[in-house]
Formats: C-alpha cells, sequence, structure tokens
C-alpha cells in the first residue's frame, strides 16, 4: 500500500482525531490558537495518530479511547516540534517557515508547553494508570535524548551506539509508547502488547535513520527542511560517523572540522563526496531496512488483515520515503 492507500482506510477514524485534536487545541488565549493550529496543520502526515487507528483496527479494537491516545501522541510530538527548532534554530519544517521563525522563540516554547500539558490532562481522562506510566516515561526519555544529542553536537568522537542511543530516545521512543498504549488500552496479551511495543521501536528507528539520509540525498522542496541542516548544525549522525571510519585520512579531518566547528557548509560538495566514496548513505539506508524488517517480524502475532497490511507497509515506507 502506498500512504493515500493506507490514509484511505482510516479516512473515519483520522477525522475523529483531527477533530479532538481541533476541539483540544482551543483557548481563551489567541496565541496559544494561532500558534498552535498553524503547526498542528503544517502539512504533516500524522503518522502516529495513524499508527495508533491502524494497530487498533488490526486488533479489532473500537473504543473512543484510541482517538483520545492519537491525539495525546500528536500533542507530544507536535511539543517536541516546536522545543526542537528552537534549540536547532531552524527555520523550515515540512517546507514551510517554522513557527519560531513566524512567531518567536519565547512563543513557540510556551506553545510547546501548553501542548505538553495538555497532552497530560487528556492522559488522566484516560484513567489508566499504565497509560499514564508509558507516556510520563516516554516525555522523560524524549527529553534525556534531547539533551544527549546536544552534548553530541560538535563531537567527531561521538560513536554509532551513542549516536543509536540519541535516535532511540528523541525518536523511537514516542513511536513504541504510541503502539505500545494501543494493546494497553485495547487489554490485549503481554505477547501482543510486546509485539506492537517493538514494532513502534524499530519503526521510529528505521523513520530516523531515513531521515538523517534524507538530509543529503534529498532537496529542500521534497524534504520540506534545508538540505544540509545537520552537517550545518555539527551533529554527528550516522552517515557522517561512518564516513570518518572509513574515509581517508583527509576525509576524516575535513568531516571532523565541520562537525567541531559547524562551518561543514562551506566544504558541502567535499563531505557529500566523502560519503558517496565510503558508501556511508548506502550504509545508513541497509541499516534503517534492517530496522523496518524487524518492524514487520514483531507483528507476526498480529491477526492478518487490511491493517496489519497497512502497518507493514508504514515500515516499508519508513525506511524508503523521499520527504
Amino acid at each position: 500500500m502506498n500512504i493515500k492507500e493506507i490514509q484511505q482506510i482510516s479516512t473515519t477514524e483520522m477525522q475523529h482525531v483531527n477533530e479532538l485534536i481541533t476541539a483540544q487545541l482551543s483557548s481563551d488565549v489567541a496565541l496559544i490558537n494561532q500558534l498552535g493550529f498553524y503547526i498542528i496543520n503544517s502539512g504533516g502526515k500524522r503518522i502516529r495518530p495513524l499508527i495508533t487507528v491502524l494497530a487498533a483496527k488490526a486488533l479489532n479494537i473500537y473504543d473512543l479511547k484510541i482517538t483520545k491516545l492519537a491525539t495525546i501522541i500528536e500533542f507530544i510530538h507536535t511539543a517536541t516540534l516546536l522545543h526542537d527548532d528552537v534549540v536547532d534554530e531552524s527555520d523550515l519544517r515540512r517546507g514551510k517557515k517554522t513557527a519560531n521563525a513566524l512567531f518567536g522563540n519565547a512563543a513557540s516554547v510556551l506553545v510547546g508547553d501548553f501542548l505538553h500539558t495538555r497532552s497530560f490532562q487528556m492522559m488522566t481522562e484516560l484513567q489508566n494508570l499504565k497509560v499514564l506510566d508509558v507516556l510520563s516515561s516516554a516525555t522523560n526519555v524524549i527529553a534525556e535524548g534531547e539533551v544527549l544529542q546536544l552534548m553530541n553536537c560538535n563531537d567527531p568522537d561521538t560513536t554509532e551506539k551513542s549516536y543509536m542511543d540519541v535516535i532511540y530516545f528523541k525518536t523511537a521512543k514516542l513511536f513504541e509508547a504510541t503502539s505500545q498504549l494501543v494493546a494497553v488500552l485495547g487489554e490485549q496479551s503481554a505477547d501482543v502488547e510486546n509485539a506492537l511495543l517493538n514494532y513502534g521501536k524499530y519503526l521510529g528507528t528505521a523513520f530516523q535513520l531515513t531521515d538523517d539520509v534524507m538530509d543529503y540525498s534529498s532537496d529542500a522542496l521534497v524534504m520540506g527542511k534545508n538540505t544540509g541542516d545537520d552537517l550545518a548544525e555539527g551533529k554527528p549522525t550516522l552517515p557522517l560517523i561512518y564516513a570518518m571510519q572509513h574515509g581517508s585520512e583527509q576525509q576524516r579531518a575535513l568531516i571532523r572540522e565541520a562537525i567541531e566547528k559547524a562551518n561543514g557548509m562551506a566544504n558541502f560538495d567535499k563531505i557529500m563526496q566523502a560519503l558517496h566514496e565510503t558508501k556511508a548513505l548506502e550504509y545508513t539506508k541497509e541499516r534503517a531496512l534492517e530496522e523496518a524488517q524487524k518492524a514487520i517480524n514483531a507483528l507476526s502475532i498480529i491477526p492478518n488483515n487490511q491493517y496489519k497490511q497497512a502497518l507493514i507497509s508504514l515500515a516499508h515506507l519508513a525506511a524508503n520515503r523521499k520527504y
């Protein structure tokens, strides 16, 4: 299935999610409404809510709590985007100006805080301690991941393991919680819960690995953000780590300086040549495909139906996407 076909089989449920997102965004504070609606409606595909809906339908779970869970997840994700863009000083996301570029850093941080606290208000409404436990832990781990990424920034000695820890914390953890909690709310067996947990974890890892490849292989119009953003910020992502390990002495020195001084855009063509000659992008893509296959394998316990097939297709898309 392609993304449009996946969205088509979940149209009704996703419409309910979008309606709840709009309702829960409402505030007496005008700036919250304005900025919140801008970021929520800025072209995202709602992948995490979509996973929530598809996993529930695959298990034949029909409950308004699933709609609320999907909304909570989207609010947590959006809050992290608002904060990330301030930290990274980004000015482009999903092909549009970032909220901080339009409304300022202070407003973006504070509205991000509003979305976080709104998500916790909604969590309590579910009246399920395990949901609260999993999501509070996930948001804490995400924050740790952001700090760990900050510590790794401008550090050319960052290892592949440290990099993988960062993407698990800051990206895969929320995917993991998303799919796991469908099983929790649906009162599924421990085996099903663990299967969905692993699906989300591996899917999220594949998604981020592909994102890091795209930073060097897509243009801004296709990707929705500036090409080379990670390089410009001195982030040692897997393509750079691998190229340093397998490149010439001159290439290693060039990449090391680019990470240390966050000046890689000045030598972007030479660094791109190093990535191609060492096959660093191919290696990272292979890792993404491996993680996607792990996600697919995790679903073996789930009943075979069109919604399971949609989840499988999402894993393929995560590792092969161009935007």
